[in-house]
C-alpha cells in the first residue's frame, strides 16, 4: 500500500462514531402519533351491494378479489391504528 492511500483511509474512531449516529434512532418506538392513522372512506349500503355484484360476476380467479381482500385487511389495520 502506497503511503498516500494512508490518507484516504478514515480513522477506526470516525467508523465507530458513524455508526453509533446511525444506529441511535433504532430504539425509538415506531408508534404512530395521534392523527397519522389516515382516515377510512366510508361507503354507502347501495355501493357495498353494486360492488358485490360486480365482484359476483368477475370471471373464476380474477385477479382483482385478491387486491380487494388486501385492501380490506389494509381498512381494517387502519381502523385499529385510528382507535389508539
Amino acid at each position: 500500500m502506497k503511503y498516500t492511500a494512508i490518507c484516504w483511509m478514515p480513522p477506526r474512531a470516525a467508523l465507530v462514531i458513524a455508526m453509533l449516529l446511525l444506529t441511535a434512532c433504532a430504539g425509538v418506538g415506531s408508534d404512530a402519533p395521534p392523527g397519522a392513522c389516515p382516515p377510512v372512506v366510508e361507503y354507502s349500503r347501495a355501493e357495498q351491494a353494486r360492488v358485490a355484484e360486480e365482484v359476483a360476476a368477475l370471471p373464476e380467479g380474477a385477479l382483482i378479489v385478491e387486491w380487494l381482500a388486501d385492501y380490506a385487511v389494509l381498512r381494517d389495520q387502519v381502523r385499529v391504528c385510528a382507535n389508539r
